[in-house]
Protein backbone atom coordinates (compact mmCIF):
# COMPACT_ATOMS: atom_id res chain seq x y z
CA UNK A 1 0.00 0.00 0.00
CA UNK A 2 1.25 3.62 -0.74
CA UNK A 3 1.59 6.08 1.79
CA UNK A 4 -0.57 8.37 3.77
CA UNK A 5 0.28 12.04 2.17
CA UNK A 6 0.06 15.00 4.55
CA UNK A 7 1.38 18.10 5.66
CA UNK A 8 3.95 17.91 8.54
CA UNK A 9 3.49 21.44 10.49
CA UNK A 10 4.62 21.85 14.28
CA UNK A 11 4.74 17.93 15.04
CA UNK A 12 1.24 17.41 13.60
CA UNK A 13 0.02 15.46 10.18
CA UNK A 14 -2.17 17.30 8.66
CA UNK A 15 -4.54 16.77 5.84
CA UNK A 16 -8.25 17.31 4.96
CA UNK A 17 -9.92 20.55 6.28
CA UNK A 18 -10.91 21.43 2.23
CA UNK A 19 -7.00 21.86 1.18
CA UNK A 20 -6.85 21.73 -2.30
CA UNK A 21 -4.91 18.17 -3.47
CA UNK A 22 -3.39 16.93 -6.30
CA UNK A 23 -2.83 13.22 -7.44
CA UNK A 24 0.23 11.60 -7.72
CA UNK A 25 0.49 9.11 -10.42
CA UNK A 26 2.37 6.05 -10.91
CA UNK A 27 4.70 6.88 -13.96
CA UNK A 28 4.69 2.91 -14.60
CA UNK A 29 0.93 2.29 -14.73
CA UNK A 30 -0.29 6.08 -14.76
CA UNK A 31 -2.66 4.99 -12.16
CA UNK A 32 -3.67 7.60 -8.95
CA UNK A 33 -1.88 6.27 -6.12
CA UNK A 34 -3.07 9.16 -3.85
CA UNK A 35 -3.75 12.57 -3.32
CA UNK A 36 -2.03 15.53 -1.73
CA UNK A 37 -2.98 18.33 0.19
CA UNK A 38 -1.55 21.65 -0.46
CA UNK A 39 -0.40 24.30 1.97
CA UNK A 40 -3.10 27.61 2.53
CA UNK A 41 -1.71 30.64 3.19
CA UNK A 42 -2.60 29.79 7.06
CA UNK A 43 -0.78 26.61 6.87
CA UNK A 44 2.98 28.44 5.71
CA UNK A 45 1.97 31.12 8.38
CA UNK A 46 1.63 28.20 10.93
CA UNK A 47 4.97 26.71 10.00
CA UNK A 48 6.52 29.95 9.87
CA UNK A 49 5.84 30.67 13.28
CA UNK A 50 6.62 26.87 14.41
CA UNK A 51 9.77 27.06 12.62
CA UNK A 52 10.45 30.46 14.32
CA UNK A 53 9.97 29.49 17.87
CA UNK A 54 11.17 25.92 18.05
CA UNK A 55 14.72 27.78 16.54
CA UNK A 56 14.65 29.94 19.86
CA UNK A 57 15.22 26.65 22.17
CA UNK A 58 16.79 24.42 19.02
CA UNK A 59 19.52 26.72 18.59
CA UNK A 60 20.75 26.26 22.01
CA UNK A 61 20.43 22.20 22.36
CA UNK A 62 23.40 20.54 22.61
CA UNK A 63 25.05 18.96 19.57
CA UNK A 64 25.25 15.70 21.29
CA UNK A 65 21.08 16.10 21.13
CA UNK A 66 21.18 16.69 17.88
CA UNK A 67 23.86 13.82 16.98
CA UNK A 68 21.93 11.48 18.68
CA UNK A 69 18.55 12.51 16.77
CA UNK A 70 20.48 11.93 13.33
CA UNK A 71 21.51 8.60 14.33
CA UNK A 72 18.44 7.47 15.43
CA UNK A 73 17.20 8.88 11.46
CA UNK A 74 20.22 7.00 10.15
CA UNK A 75 19.02 3.68 11.85
CA UNK A 76 15.52 3.87 10.64
CA UNK A 77 16.62 4.52 7.21
CA UNK A 78 18.51 1.26 7.10
CA UNK A 79 15.10 -0.56 9.22
CA UNK A 80 12.65 0.42 6.07
CA UNK A 81 14.88 1.19 3.26
CA UNK A 82 12.37 -1.78 1.41
CA UNK A 83 9.48 -0.47 2.45
CA UNK A 84 10.39 3.55 1.69
CA UNK A 85 12.32 2.77 -1.30
CA UNK A 86 9.36 0.65 -2.85
CA UNK A 87 7.12 3.65 -2.77
CA UNK A 88 9.80 5.93 -4.51
CA UNK A 89 9.61 3.64 -7.40
CA UNK A 90 5.49 3.79 -7.07
CA UNK A 91 5.92 7.73 -7.58
CA UNK A 92 8.97 8.51 -9.62
CA UNK A 93 9.70 5.26 -11.54
CA UNK A 94 12.99 4.30 -10.98
CA UNK A 95 14.26 0.49 -10.08
CA UNK A 96 13.44 -0.94 -7.03
CA UNK A 97 17.08 -1.50 -6.31
CA UNK A 98 17.90 2.11 -7.28
CA UNK A 99 15.39 3.11 -4.94
CA UNK A 100 16.37 1.11 -2.13
CA UNK A 101 20.09 1.64 -2.48
CA UNK A 102 19.30 5.79 -2.48
CA UNK A 103 17.62 5.32 0.67
CA UNK A 104 20.49 3.06 2.22
CA UNK A 105 23.00 5.52 0.81
CA UNK A 106 21.02 8.52 3.25
CA UNK A 107 21.32 6.19 6.61
CA UNK A 108 25.40 7.42 5.80
CA UNK A 109 24.51 11.57 5.63
CA UNK A 110 22.33 11.26 8.12
CA UNK A 111 25.16 9.38 10.17
CA UNK A 112 27.70 11.85 8.62
CA UNK A 113 25.79 14.81 9.79
CA UNK A 114 25.12 13.51 13.21
CA UNK A 115 29.58 13.12 13.43
CA UNK A 116 30.29 16.45 12.07
CA UNK A 117 27.69 18.93 14.10
CA UNK A 118 29.51 17.67 17.12
CA UNK A 119 32.93 19.33 15.66
CA UNK A 120 31.43 22.50 14.56
CA UNK A 121 34.30 25.03 16.03
CA UNK A 122 34.96 28.49 16.79
CA UNK A 123 38.65 30.20 17.26
CA UNK A 124 40.65 32.52 19.31
CA UNK A 125 42.50 35.00 17.82
CA UNK A 126 45.68 36.08 19.32
CA UNK A 127 45.54 39.46 20.50
CA UNK A 128 47.42 42.71 20.18
CA UNK A 129 46.98 43.86 23.83
CA UNK A 130 47.32 41.15 26.76
CA UNK A 131 44.09 42.25 28.46
CA UNK A 132 42.18 42.14 25.46
CA UNK A 133 40.35 38.22 24.07
CA UNK A 134 39.57 37.82 20.51
CA UNK A 135 36.80 35.12 19.53
CA UNK A 136 35.37 33.68 16.79
CA UNK A 137 31.85 31.62 17.14
CA UNK A 138 29.58 30.16 14.31
CA UNK A 139 26.11 30.21 15.24
CA UNK A 140 23.07 28.47 13.61
CA UNK A 141 21.83 31.44 10.84
CA UNK A 142 17.35 30.76 11.76
CA UNK A 143 14.78 29.49 9.46
CA UNK A 144 15.50 27.57 6.79
CA UNK A 145 13.71 27.28 3.52
CA UNK A 146 14.63 24.57 1.70
CA UNK A 147 13.47 23.24 -1.85
CA UNK A 148 13.94 19.37 -3.37
CA UNK A 149 13.37 17.94 -6.68
CA UNK A 150 11.71 14.95 -7.61
CA UNK A 151 14.54 12.84 -8.97
CA UNK A 152 16.10 11.98 -5.98
CA UNK A 153 13.72 13.06 -3.58
CA UNK A 154 15.01 11.38 -0.73
CA UNK A 155 18.66 11.72 -0.83
CA UNK A 156 18.05 15.47 -2.05
CA UNK A 157 15.55 16.40 0.92
CA UNK A 158 17.42 14.14 3.44
CA UNK A 159 21.26 16.62 2.75
CA UNK A 160 19.42 20.04 2.94
CA UNK A 161 17.14 18.46 6.52
CA UNK A 162 20.65 17.00 8.23
CA UNK A 163 22.51 19.86 7.61
CA UNK A 164 20.13 22.42 9.35
CA UNK A 165 19.17 20.49 11.99
CA UNK A 166 22.81 19.10 12.67
CA UNK A 167 23.68 23.25 12.36
CA UNK A 168 20.53 24.05 14.94
CA UNK A 169 18.48 25.33 12.74
CA UNK A 170 15.09 24.89 11.60
CA UNK A 171 13.87 24.02 8.38
CA UNK A 172 10.37 24.35 6.28
CA UNK A 173 11.01 22.15 2.85
CA UNK A 174 8.51 22.06 0.09
CA UNK A 175 9.68 18.75 -1.62
CA UNK A 176 8.71 17.43 -5.06
CA UNK A 177 4.75 17.20 -5.26
CA UNK A 178 5.55 14.81 -8.23
CA UNK A 179 6.83 12.16 -5.52
CA UNK A 180 6.14 13.18 -2.27
CA UNK A 181 6.48 9.75 -0.42
CA UNK A 182 9.93 10.45 -0.03
CA UNK A 183 9.80 13.48 2.28
CA UNK A 184 6.86 11.89 3.97
CA UNK A 185 8.98 9.38 5.44
CA UNK A 186 11.65 11.27 6.09
CA UNK A 187 9.07 13.14 8.93
CA UNK A 188 7.74 10.00 10.53
CA UNK A 189 11.60 9.16 10.92
CA UNK A 190 11.92 12.05 12.20
CA UNK A 191 9.03 12.23 14.35
CA UNK A 192 9.50 8.84 15.57
CA UNK A 193 13.21 9.65 16.73
CA UNK A 194 12.11 12.62 18.84
CA UNK A 195 12.64 15.55 16.93
CA UNK A 196 10.95 18.81 18.72
CA UNK A 197 8.22 19.94 17.55
CA UNK A 198 8.21 22.46 14.47
CA UNK A 199 12.08 21.89 13.92
CA UNK A 200 11.13 20.34 10.83
CA UNK A 201 8.03 20.99 8.78
CA UNK A 202 6.64 19.81 5.43
CA UNK A 203 4.69 21.94 3.31
CA UNK A 204 3.46 20.84 -0.31
CA UNK A 205 1.74 23.33 -3.29
CA UNK A 206 2.03 25.44 -6.27
CA UNK A 207 5.87 25.49 -6.53
CA UNK A 208 6.01 29.07 -7.68
CA UNK A 209 3.28 30.51 -5.36
CA UNK A 210 5.03 28.65 -1.87
CA UNK A 211 9.05 29.72 -2.59
CA UNK A 212 7.42 32.78 -3.54
CA UNK A 213 5.50 33.51 -0.11
CA UNK A 214 8.47 31.62 2.22
CA UNK A 215 11.54 33.48 0.59
CA UNK A 216 9.75 36.72 0.98
CA UNK A 217 8.84 36.41 4.66
CA UNK A 218 11.47 38.11 7.18
CA UNK A 219 10.97 35.00 8.85
CA UNK A 220 13.18 32.94 6.78
CA UNK A 221 17.10 33.30 6.82
CA UNK A 222 18.96 30.95 4.60
CA UNK A 223 17.26 29.75 1.19
CA UNK A 224 18.49 26.14 -0.18
CA UNK A 225 17.66 24.97 -3.82
CA UNK A 226 18.17 22.02 -6.00
CA UNK A 227 16.85 22.26 -9.57
CA UNK A 228 17.06 23.54 -12.53
CA UNK A 229 19.24 26.72 -13.96
CA UNK A 230 16.26 28.83 -14.71
CA UNK A 231 14.25 28.46 -11.35
CA UNK A 232 17.58 28.69 -9.22
CA UNK A 233 18.05 31.96 -10.89
CA UNK A 234 15.12 33.37 -10.02
CA UNK A 235 14.90 31.96 -6.24
CA UNK A 236 18.56 33.40 -6.04
CA UNK A 237 17.27 36.91 -7.28
CA UNK A 238 14.55 36.86 -4.42
CA UNK A 239 16.86 35.60 -1.93
CA UNK A 240 18.96 38.40 -3.08
CA UNK A 241 16.58 41.06 -3.43
CA UNK A 242 15.78 40.49 0.53
CA UNK A 243 20.19 39.97 1.38
CA UNK A 244 19.29 35.99 2.32
CA UNK A 245 22.02 33.62 2.10
CA UNK A 246 21.57 30.60 -0.73
CA UNK A 247 22.57 27.23 -1.49
CA UNK A 248 22.13 26.96 -5.02
CA UNK A 249 22.77 22.92 -6.48
CA UNK A 250 21.51 23.23 -10.36
CA UNK A 251 21.47 21.19 -13.65
CA UNK A 252 24.83 20.89 -15.18
CA UNK A 253 26.02 19.13 -19.02
CA UNK A 254 28.61 16.59 -17.89
CA UNK A 255 31.12 16.56 -20.37
CA UNK A 256 32.76 13.26 -20.79
CA UNK A 257 36.45 12.91 -21.86
CA UNK A 258 37.07 9.33 -23.35
CA UNK A 259 41.11 9.30 -24.38
CA UNK A 260 42.38 6.23 -26.12
CA UNK A 261 45.16 4.81 -23.96
CA UNK A 262 41.84 3.00 -22.11
CA UNK A 263 40.06 -0.62 -22.06
CA UNK A 264 37.24 0.38 -24.32
CA UNK A 265 34.74 -2.30 -23.62
CA UNK A 266 35.03 -1.48 -20.50
CA UNK A 267 34.65 2.62 -20.31
CA UNK A 268 31.69 1.81 -22.73
CA UNK A 269 30.33 -0.52 -20.61
CA UNK A 270 30.81 1.78 -17.20
CA UNK A 271 29.33 4.53 -19.19
CA UNK A 272 26.30 3.09 -20.84
CA UNK A 273 24.97 1.63 -17.35
CA UNK A 274 25.46 4.90 -15.28
CA UNK A 275 24.03 7.09 -18.38
CA UNK A 276 20.28 5.24 -17.84
CA UNK A 277 20.53 5.16 -14.37
CA UNK A 278 17.17 6.83 -13.19
CA UNK A 279 16.42 6.81 -17.01
CA UNK A 280 19.37 9.64 -16.89
CA UNK A 281 17.25 11.63 -15.09
CA UNK A 282 20.42 12.70 -12.78
CA UNK A 283 22.42 16.15 -12.41
CA UNK A 284 25.11 14.73 -12.77
CA UNK A 285 24.59 12.31 -15.72
CA UNK A 286 27.18 11.75 -18.41
CA UNK A 287 25.72 14.24 -21.08
CA UNK A 288 28.30 15.43 -23.44
CA UNK A 289 30.67 12.50 -24.96
CA UNK A 290 33.89 13.47 -26.76
CA UNK A 291 35.56 10.23 -27.67
CA UNK A 292 38.76 10.25 -29.11
CA UNK A 293 38.76 9.74 -32.99
CA UNK A 294 41.53 6.43 -32.36
CA UNK A 295 38.83 4.49 -30.77
CA UNK A 296 35.56 6.25 -31.53
CA UNK A 297 34.34 3.52 -33.73
CA UNK A 298 34.72 0.86 -31.44
CA UNK A 299 32.96 2.66 -28.18
CA UNK A 300 30.21 3.53 -30.66
CA UNK A 301 30.14 0.31 -31.09
CA UNK A 302 29.95 -0.85 -28.05
CA UNK A 303 27.85 1.71 -26.35
CA UNK A 304 25.25 1.27 -28.78
CA UNK A 305 25.33 -2.26 -27.99
CA UNK A 306 24.75 -2.77 -24.34
CA UNK A 307 21.91 0.25 -24.44
CA UNK A 308 20.56 -1.91 -26.96
CA UNK A 309 19.76 -4.73 -24.38
CA UNK A 310 18.79 -2.01 -21.52
CA UNK A 311 15.84 -3.83 -19.95
CA UNK A 312 13.19 -0.77 -19.87
CA UNK A 313 10.21 -1.51 -17.68
CA UNK A 314 8.12 -1.20 -14.66
CA UNK A 315 10.34 0.13 -11.54
CA UNK A 316 8.85 -3.01 -9.49
CA UNK A 317 10.05 -5.95 -12.01
CA UNK A 318 13.38 -7.35 -10.61
CA UNK A 319 14.60 -7.25 -13.98
CA UNK A 320 14.27 -3.88 -15.01
CA UNK A 321 17.87 -2.23 -16.25
CA UNK A 322 15.64 1.41 -16.37
CA UNK A 323 12.34 2.41 -15.63
CA UNK A 324 10.28 5.87 -16.88
CA UNK A 325 10.65 9.23 -17.42
CA UNK A 326 8.91 10.65 -14.10
CA UNK A 327 6.31 13.23 -16.09
CA UNK A 328 4.70 12.85 -19.64
CA UNK A 329 6.43 16.68 -20.61
CA UNK A 330 9.44 14.54 -20.01
CA UNK A 331 8.39 12.57 -23.35
CA UNK A 332 8.15 15.35 -25.30
CA UNK A 333 11.47 17.21 -23.87
CA UNK A 334 12.78 13.93 -25.53
CA UNK A 335 11.53 13.71 -29.20
CA UNK A 336 12.53 17.58 -28.62
CA UNK A 337 16.12 16.68 -28.17
CA UNK A 338 15.98 14.23 -31.15
CA UNK A 339 13.92 16.14 -33.80
CA UNK A 340 16.72 18.94 -33.59
CA UNK A 341 19.71 16.85 -33.53
CA UNK A 342 18.25 15.24 -36.80
CA UNK A 343 18.08 19.17 -38.02
CA UNK A 344 21.93 19.14 -36.85
CA UNK A 345 23.29 16.85 -39.09
CA UNK A 346 22.85 14.16 -36.11
CA UNK A 347 22.06 10.07 -36.65
CA UNK A 348 19.83 7.91 -34.28
CA UNK A 349 22.39 5.33 -33.75
CA UNK A 350 19.82 3.86 -31.26
CA UNK A 351 16.68 4.63 -29.62
CA UNK A 352 14.90 7.78 -30.78
CA UNK A 353 11.14 7.29 -29.71
CA UNK A 354 8.65 6.62 -26.87
CA UNK A 355 8.19 3.19 -26.08
CA UNK A 356 4.74 1.40 -27.23
CA UNK A 357 3.65 0.59 -23.73
CA UNK A 358 1.61 2.45 -21.23
CA UNK A 359 3.55 4.18 -18.79
CA UNK A 360 5.88 7.32 -19.41
CA UNK A 361 8.87 4.60 -21.17
CA UNK A 362 11.51 6.52 -23.65
CA UNK A 363 14.03 4.01 -25.27
CA UNK A 364 17.82 4.64 -24.37
CA UNK A 365 18.87 6.90 -27.18
CA UNK A 366 22.37 7.08 -28.98
CA UNK A 367 22.51 10.07 -31.47
CA UNK A 368 26.20 10.42 -33.31
CA UNK A 369 27.81 12.99 -35.90
CA UNK A 370 25.77 16.13 -34.82
CA UNK A 371 27.90 19.62 -34.58
CA UNK A 372 28.18 20.97 -31.08
CA UNK A 373 25.63 23.90 -31.92
CA UNK A 374 22.70 21.48 -31.14
CA UNK A 375 20.32 21.19 -28.87
CA UNK A 376 21.60 18.40 -27.08
CA UNK A 377 24.99 19.59 -27.17
CA UNK A 378 23.91 22.43 -25.28
CA UNK A 379 21.04 22.19 -23.15
CA UNK A 380 20.99 19.33 -20.61
CA UNK A 381 19.14 16.82 -21.57
CA UNK A 382 17.72 14.90 -18.47
CA UNK A 383 17.15 11.99 -19.92
CA UNK A 384 18.57 8.55 -21.16
CA UNK A 385 19.76 10.06 -24.85
CA UNK A 386 23.74 10.17 -25.23
CA UNK A 387 25.58 12.20 -27.95
CA UNK A 388 28.61 10.63 -29.07
CA UNK A 389 31.28 13.31 -30.75
CA UNK A 390 34.83 13.06 -32.15
CA UNK A 391 38.37 14.72 -30.73
CA UNK A 392 41.51 13.92 -31.45
CA UNK A 393 43.75 17.53 -29.32
CA UNK A 394 43.29 17.43 -25.86
CA UNK A 395 43.44 21.40 -25.85
CA UNK A 396 40.58 21.67 -28.54
CA UNK A 397 38.36 19.32 -26.22
CA UNK A 398 39.23 21.06 -22.87
CA UNK A 399 37.84 24.53 -25.09
CA UNK A 400 34.24 22.49 -25.89
CA UNK A 401 34.01 20.51 -22.65
CA UNK A 402 34.35 24.06 -21.21
CA UNK A 403 32.46 26.01 -23.75
CA UNK A 404 29.05 26.13 -21.96
CA UNK A 405 27.91 27.82 -18.65
CA UNK A 406 27.07 24.80 -16.86
CA UNK A 407 29.70 23.63 -14.64
CA UNK A 408 29.03 21.05 -12.06
CA UNK A 409 30.03 16.95 -13.20
CA UNK A 410 33.23 15.79 -15.63
CA UNK A 411 34.40 12.32 -16.06
CA UNK A 412 38.04 11.47 -17.74
CA UNK A 413 38.78 8.34 -18.70
CA UNK A 414 42.54 7.98 -19.29
CA UNK A 415 45.14 5.99 -17.73
CA UNK A 416 47.91 8.40 -18.51
CA UNK A 417 48.64 10.76 -15.39
CA UNK A 418 49.99 13.63 -17.06
CA UNK A 419 46.58 13.67 -19.05
CA UNK A 420 44.46 13.50 -16.43
CA UNK A 421 46.56 15.58 -14.68
CA UNK A 422 46.12 18.28 -17.31
CA UNK A 423 42.51 17.92 -17.64
CA UNK A 424 41.58 17.39 -14.19
CA UNK A 425 43.15 21.28 -13.59
CA UNK A 426 41.46 22.81 -16.65
CA UNK A 427 38.29 21.54 -16.54
CA UNK A 428 35.69 24.17 -15.41
CA UNK A 429 33.50 22.25 -13.16
CA UNK A 430 32.49 21.61 -9.52
CA UNK A 431 33.87 17.87 -9.32
CA UNK A 432 35.61 16.28 -12.22
CA UNK A 433 35.43 12.05 -11.85
CA UNK A 434 38.71 10.63 -13.05
CA UNK A 435 37.89 6.64 -14.26
CA UNK A 436 35.00 6.05 -11.94
CA UNK A 437 32.06 7.40 -10.63
CA UNK A 438 33.31 9.05 -7.26
CA UNK A 439 31.08 11.92 -6.24
CA UNK A 440 27.88 12.20 -3.81
CA UNK A 441 29.41 10.55 -1.14
CA UNK A 442 28.50 11.75 2.74
CA UNK A 443 32.17 13.17 3.17
CA UNK A 444 32.78 14.52 -0.33
CA UNK A 445 31.68 18.20 -1.17
CA UNK A 446 29.07 17.89 -3.59
CA UNK A 447 28.05 21.25 -6.35
CA UNK A 448 29.09 23.29 -9.40
CA UNK A 449 30.86 26.33 -10.43
CA UNK A 450 29.33 29.20 -12.84
CA UNK A 451 25.26 28.51 -13.76
CA UNK A 452 25.48 25.38 -12.00
CA UNK A 453 24.78 26.85 -8.38
CA UNK A 454 26.74 28.23 -5.53
CA UNK A 455 27.88 27.00 -1.95
CA UNK A 456 28.21 22.80 -1.19
CA UNK A 457 26.40 20.05 0.07
CA UNK A 458 28.43 17.26 1.86
CA UNK A 459 31.91 17.05 3.12
CA UNK A 460 33.25 19.60 5.77
CA UNK A 461 31.55 22.07 4.00
CA UNK A 462 28.11 20.93 4.92
CA UNK A 463 27.14 23.16 7.36
CA UNK A 464 29.03 26.15 5.96
CA UNK A 465 25.50 27.86 4.26
CA UNK A 466 23.67 27.11 8.01
CA UNK A 467 26.22 28.80 10.27
CA UNK A 468 27.00 32.73 10.51
CA UNK A 469 30.20 33.64 11.44
CA UNK A 470 30.49 36.11 15.10
CA UNK A 471 33.88 37.56 15.86
CA UNK A 472 33.88 38.72 19.91
CA UNK A 473 36.41 40.73 21.61
CA UNK A 474 36.42 41.95 25.09
CA UNK A 475 39.01 43.96 26.76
Amino acid sequence: MYTDLSLYINGEFLSGNNRKSQPVINPSTLETLGNLPHASQADLDLALQSAQTAFESWRHSSPIERSDILRKVAQLCRDNATKIGRNITLDQGKPLAEAVGEVKSCSDHADWHAEECRRIYGRVIPARHPAVRQIVVREPIGVCAAFTPWNFPFNQAIRKICAAIGAGCTIIIKGPEDSPSAVMAIAHMFHEAGLPKGVLNIVWGVPSEISDYLIRSPIVRKVSFTGSVPVGKQLAALAGAHMKPITMELGGHSPVLVFPDVDVKRVAKQLAFFKVRNAGQVCISPTRFYIHDDIYADFRDEFVNILANINVGDGLDPETDMGPLAHERRVGTMDQFVQDALKHGGKVALGGSKLDKKGYFYSPTVITDLSDDSMLMTEEPFGPIAPLTRFNNTTDVLRRANSLPFGLASYVFTNNLQTAHTVSNELQVGMVNINHFGVALPETPFGGVKDSGIGSEGGSETFDGYLVTKFITQR
